[in-house]
């Protein structure tokens, strides 16, 4: 996930809960989100 970036990071998040994918994929997700420090833009942009 590292080779991401930030946007696509957020995106894949995004259709990763839309679709309901598992659990411990979107948990990933959200603590690479954390160690970038992008929840706040997470959950401030549409």
């Amino acid at each position: 996930m590292e080779n991401l970036s930030d946007e696509l990071l957020i995106e894949s998040y995004r259709k990763a809960n839309e679709l309901q994918l598992s659990y411990e994929f979107i948990r990933l997700m959200e603590e690479e989100m954390k160690r970038r420090s992008l929840l706040d833009e997470l959950y401030h942009t549409n």
